[in-house]
Formats: C-alpha cells, structure tokens, sequence
C-alpha cells in the first residue's frame, strides 16, 4: 500500500512539474508593506532629511551682524522677518497674517541704545578730590535698554523691591526721599510660589520691571541702577529717567562704606516681608545715549499647512518660537541660542511637513514671534488675535533657547500627559535623547511666550536644551551668545522630534 500512494504522488508531481515548464517564465511578485509601514517609512525618509547642517546655516543667518540683533520694530528686525516668510513661501506654505500676508502686526514702542554711555562712582580721596571709578561695559554694567538719553549725578538710595503695596502693608518708599536721587533695587519680589502661592499671587503684580520703574519715577527718583545684570529691553520707558543693570561689583563697592552687606539686608527683607531702604552716602554718575521710538510696529510671522480632513482641519497644532533678540546695546547682541536656534528648528520642521507630502488631517500653524524680549507682545497679541480660535487648538509647541546643550526639556510636559505621552514615545523609539518633563504652574511673570497659551487654556509645551559643557564666561543675552556656542546635532534631534510628534498630533 505504502509503495503504491507512493507512485502514486510521484507520478502526480512529475506531471506538475512538466505543466509549470510549460508556463512562460514569471518573476515572483515582491510581498506588499502594509499602509501603516509604507506611512511609517515615509516618515522617517521625511525626519532624517532634516540635517544639522541645514538647522545650524539658519542660525548663523539670523545671528548675523546685516540683521543688528533683531530688536523687534526696527528695519532690521523687519529684515528678517521677510527672510523668514520667504521660506515659508518657497515651501509653499500659505500665509496666516493681515490682509493676505505673512505678517501679523502690533503696536511695539522701542528705544536704540547708542554708543557713548557709562557709569561711575565717586570715591573721595584724603584731601577732599573726588575722583571716578568707572564701571566696565558688559563685564561690571550695562546701559539700560529702556533708558531716556542724558546724564544724571545723584547719591545712591536703596530701596529694597521697590514696592508699594499698602493692601500688604509693605512700602520699600516709606520714610526715605529719593527726589532726585538714583534708586538701587531688587528684582522680583521677596516671596515666591514655592514658599506661599496664595501670598504670592497678591505680590505678583509688584513683580513686573515695568511697575518698579514707574513706582520709582513716581516717588521722583531720577533713575534705577538695577540688580538685574543682563540686557534687558522687556521694560517701559519713562521720559527723563535713566537706568542701568548692574553686577554684582558694584552693589559689593555701594554697600561697602556703609557697614551693612547686601546679601544679609536681603534676607531679612524676605524673611520679616520688612523694608529695609536706607540712603548709602554713595555718589554715582549714569549716562546713557538713547533714542526712543514710540511709533514703533512689530510682526509676527504666520504661515499655515492646511489640514487634509475636512473636519478636523478646523483645528490646529501651533509651532512656534521667537525671532526677535535685543538689538544693538549698544553693540550687537547676536541671540543665537537666544533664540534663533528655536526658529531654525521651527523652520526645519516647517519644510519637512510641507514638501513630505505626508497627509495631515489637522491644520499646522507656524508663528515667528517678535517683541518677546520686549515683554512677550508678540505671543500676547497671537493669542487675543489667534489665526485659528484658541479653544480649537490643539496643542502649542514652543521653542525657547534650543541651540546649546545635549538633553531636551518639555516645560509643562507633566501638566498634559496627553501630549508627553507622545513625545516621550517617539523619543524613546526614534531619537533616543534624554529628554525630562517638568509641571509649571506659570504664576510669576511671564518669560516665555508659551505663557500666554497656558493663560489662554491651550495645551502647551515648551521645549529647551541644556546639559552642555559649562561656558567660562555668561552668555544669556550678552554679546556671548553667538554660533559658536551652538550644538547643531541637538536642534537636528529636536526638530526631528518636533516633526514626528507633530505628525502623530495632527492625525491622532
């Protein structure tokens, strides 16, 4: 039996074999991808043709010295934002701003710090001469950014936070004449969210550089030297008064002569919510060349994806950053990490989105802010005049300060896990970065313009770096923060990641 059904299937195979020969000769076809790997792989092929080289190039032409730093209102900051809008056109993205134009524009005051300033003290000799010691530019001082032009020599009054606050019982003016004289002040207030969020929600508004420079001209003092060392256009400007932020130096050579030091004065106004101003006996000389400009206009820069659902492209994702830095002050303040690191990420994902040919169902909304520096009045008015309404929006990604360093932050990313969950998961599978996730309540003043959507209750996101080698000198907006601080493959990496998630965001 077994040899015979054995004939018998050799037989049958012989003549199956025989039939196949006599078939005309044919390639095996190649098995199919399944719509989700084909969608997978185009992805991919999208976010690795997002190179380092190309996000590193946009940096150094925003840096660049033909663009003056920046400052928001100025023909030169004009100037980039058209460069700006001319890729987002070369990509075919279409323009969100006024009248048919990429630009969305605001009313934004301005002042050009010129060359010529100074600050000195007054140290008196033996004898009775008097004679300057001068304070070195960026290294002991610098002119205030918001400053009226003139020379102002007046004795040094300390005024603690420079508060008036008679609902807390609490006046830094009270029983000490400033009329005339230079004040010297702390930044903030002498409570923070940690220590009591209730306490500090009432001495918020106390907070802002703007309150305490009006407060000051308010009680007649003639100028501010500032315990805020950094360059710093985000305050109003009050016509015949002059400021200066200063280091560490000069408060340490103010306090000296007058047996109190600085550091312990602080303390006790933080830990007795006392004030403790007292006139210093010092003399001091400020002079600032300045040149103000109330007419001044801003822009945002606004382009948009349309979304390929007929639905869900009544929403939208918003990917945004700032353009502007600080201008001239009085030299070039280049802002390379700060931040045009975060528009040449923003740019990067903006280009592989849009020449992918990847399907979006929700519509993608890119803005280059301005005036951030100057107070946050670009995000401000985005978001009380949004291109898509804020309840409709789906989640902001912000890039503040992306250039330098070799971990990524997501500010916020605890308060929407929603949104972390994504960019952790693709991080994890794709790019491979640390990259932590913080919770922000966004009490204090605004620093970012991602506050303003967090106010506005959009999901928000606000990506940094950090982690890098430690610079031997400060580069927060100093002439410091230049390209060659950068670390191009970490904004690669980002915007890589920028673009994965967003792809999920927008088809989720």
């Amino acid at each position: 039996m077994f040899i015979r059904s054995f004939r018998f299937r050799l037989a049958a195979l012989c003549v199956g074999l025989l039939l196949l020969s006599s078939l005309p000769f044919a390639q095996e076809p190649r098995p199919q991808a399944a719509p989700d790997a084909q969608a997978e792989a185009r992805q991919l092929a999208a976010m690795h043709g997002i190179s380092s080289e190309t996000v590193f190039d946009y940096v150094k032409e925003m840096a660049a010295p033909k663009y003056q730093g920046r400052l928001t209102g100025t023909a030169s900051y004009d100037a980039i934002a058209k460069w700006t809008a001319d890729l987002l056109t070369s990509w075919k993205i279409k323009p969100a701003g006024d009248k048919g134009t990429f630009y969305q524009k605001f009313a934004n005051p301005y002042t050009l710090v010129l060359p010529g300033g100074s600050l000195s003290r007054d140290i008196k000799l033996p004898n009775g001469d008097i004679i300057k010691r001068p304070y070195v530019f960026e290294e002991e001082y610098y002119p205030g950014s918001t400053s009226d032009s003139g020379t102002i020599t007046a004795e040094v009054v300390y005024v603690g936070y420079g508060a008036t606050a008679p609902e807390l019982g609490y006046d830094d003016y009270a029983g000490i004449d400033v009329k005339g004289k230079l004040v010297m002040m702390e930044p903030e207030v002498p409570v923070t969210p940690d220590r009591d969020l209730e306490l500090f929600k009432k001495w918020r508004p106390y907070s802002f550089h703007d309150y305490k420079v009006q407060n000051a001209a308010k009680h007649g003092a003639a100028g501010l030297v500032y315990n805020y060392f950094i360059v710093n256009p985000n305050c109003v400007f009050v016509k015949g008064f002059g400021t200066a932020a200063v280091s560490r130096v000069v408060w340490d050579d103010v306090f000296a002569g007058t047996g109190k030091k600085h550091d312990d004065v602080v303390k006790a106004i933080r830990s007795t919510l006392k004030p403790a101003s007292f006139a210093t006996g010092t003399v001091m000389t400020m002079k600032n060349v300045t040149e103000h400009h109330p007419e001044g206009i801003g822009s945002n820069v606004v382009g948009y994806i349309e979304g390929s659902d007929p639905v869900l492209n009544q929403e939208a994702i918003v990917i945004g950053a700032h353009l502007d830095h600080l201008g001239l002050n009085p030299v070039l303040m280049p802002g390379a990490h700060d931040n045009a690191s975060g528009v040449a990420v923003m740019l990067s994902v903006a280009e592989a989105l849009a020449t992918s040919g990847i399907p979006l169902k929700r519509s993608i909304v890119f803005v280059a802010f301005g005036a951030e520096e100057q107070g946050v009045k670009g995000s401000e008015f985005y978001v009380a005049h949004p291109f898509m309404p804020n309840a409709k929006t789906k989640a902001m990604l912000n890039l503040e300060s992306v250039g330098r360093g070799e971990s990524i932050s997501a500010g916020s990313g605890r308060n929407f896990p929603q949104l972390w969950e994504v960019i952790d998961r693709l991080n994890k599978q794709y790019i491979h970065r640390p990259v932590n996730a913080s919770a922000n309540a966004n009490l204090a003043r605004p620093r970012q313009d991602a506050a303003h959507f967090l106010w506005a209750n959009v999901p928000t996101i606000s990506f940094g770096v950090g982690g890098g080698k430690p610079l031997p000198y400060p580069s927060y907006h100093t002439t410091k923060d230049a390209v060659g601080i950068i670390t191009p493959q970490i904004m690669q990496d980002l915007a890589r990641l920028v673009f994965l998630s967003t792809v999920e965001l927008a088809n989720k």
